[in-house]
């Protein structure tokens, strides 16, 4: 719905585009400015966040308005200047000025998707590339000064910094970052296009549980071991639940009398129409879960990610297995043994809740793998 506008103010600018400060009506007898912005064709709108008082009848109120157009008016002196550089593939004055280290922490400062966490790390793993490899820019960094040749350091750098599809993650959120920048006329050309990290995304990179190990590390039981986080983590060994799932799981999602699980993925969310996952339940799973309390609650009352993570490593440790165990580690355990005792590559994908078989496969090579090392562990002989 468009809003009720009336015109202001008006330049024509360019044939193309056109920069015209309108104000709104508000229900409080105020107004509100707001830019109507046309460029090639198409047409879209900036609320401003500025008011006047269409009431205004003391000099204090007059020289507020006086102000608040003036502000309006220099705003869109600006956004047409930026247009018409665009045009010609400039960027305009007033961009080439921003530091893309605040824009950066900008953009992490209003980010509200589950990545939050590896968005940060991306930026501090771009901070640190600065500070080694550009000192001169690690403070300030202007957005034309990201090229192309950059980026392949930058991407190199990753590379030796990073282990399994860490580089990878990392560049991704990077990449995210530089494509809302383009989007939002800060860069005028995309310096990440055709620089590629080499990583094998359907290479399985991190430490999984055998069978064996999993029954000793259940097996294992310290006094000051947090039940939570040990009930929490056997639920994903035998479920291959995200972390970022198992802490939002409630006693709502369980249907107890088919003995099932329903919940919706927080990583596919609004992504995709395959986000819901269905878990049945067998005894263990369920006695894992426990009775439904009266009022719905969290199934697992878990502290922060990084509290459950050294609990796990200490369990691992406690445990005597000589792995780096994390969360997901568990995911991929619970997918790699299934695998192993013969359930095919669908069903393996659908509990895991992936669209396709793409991100599925990478098991079944490390199914492969662990199977060419159990052949190559008898010892060798001659004939």
């Amino acid at each position: 719905m468009k809003p009720a506008i009336k015109t202001t103010a008006s330049r024509k600018g360019t044939k193309k585009n056109n920069v015209i400060l309108r104000e709104k009506p508000l229900s409080n007898g105020n107004k509100s400015l707001y830019l109507d912005i046309y460029r090639d064709g198409t047409r879209s709108y900036e609320f401003l966040k500025l008011y006047v008082n269409a009431k205004a009848r003391t000099p204090i109120d007059r020289e507020a308005n006086r102000e608040a157009l003036e502000l309006a008016e220099k705003i869109r002196t600006q956004r047409e200047s930026e247009l018409n550089h665009l045009t010609h593939g400039q960027i305009a004055p007033s961009t080439k000025k921003i530091n893309f280290l605040d824009y950066y922490q900008a953009y992490i400062d209003k980010y509200t998707k589950a990545d939050i966490r590896m968005i940060k790390a991306s930026f501090e793993r771009f901070k640190d590339f600065l500070n080694e490899y550009y000192p001169a820019l690690k403070n300030n960094i202007k957005p034309d000064q990201l090229t192309k040749d950059m980026m392949i350091s930058f991407v190199e750098y990753l590379e030796s910094k990073s282990t399994g599809e860490g580089a990878l993650t990392f560049y991704k959120r990077f990449k995210k970052v530089i494509k809302y920048a383009v989007e939002h006329n800060v860069i005028t050309k995309n310096p990440c296009a055709g620089v590629v990290c080499k990583v094998d995304e359907n290479a399985l990179t991190k430490d999984i549980l055998s069978v064996d190990e999993m029954q000793k590390l259940i097996s294992t039981r310290y006094p000051e071991q947090n039940l939570n986080t040990r009930r929490a983590f056997i639920f994903t060994l035998y479920t291959g639940i995200r972390f970022c799932d198992i802490i939002e799981l409630k006693y709502s999602d369980v249907d107890y009398s088919n003995r099932n699980l329903k919940f919706n993925q927080a990583k596919t969310k609004g992504h995709s129409s395959n986000s819901w996952v269905n878990t049945p339940l067998n005894d263990g799973l369920l006695s894992l879960i426990g009775d439904k309390p009266e009022k719905d609650t969290f199934i697992f009352d878990l502290p922060s990610q990084t509290m459950c993570l050294k609990s796990l490593k200490h369990w691992v440790k406690k445990a005597g297995i000589d792995k780096h165990i994390t969360w997901h580690c568990g995911r991929h355990s619970f997918a790699v043994n299934i695998l192993n005792n013969g359930a095919n590559i669908k069903t393996v994908a659908s509990l895991l809740g992936h669209s396709g078989l793409k991100h599925t496969e990478k098991y079944t090579r490390a199914v492969d793998s662990l199977k060419e090392q159990a052949i190559n562990s008898l010892p060798t002989f001659e004939i």
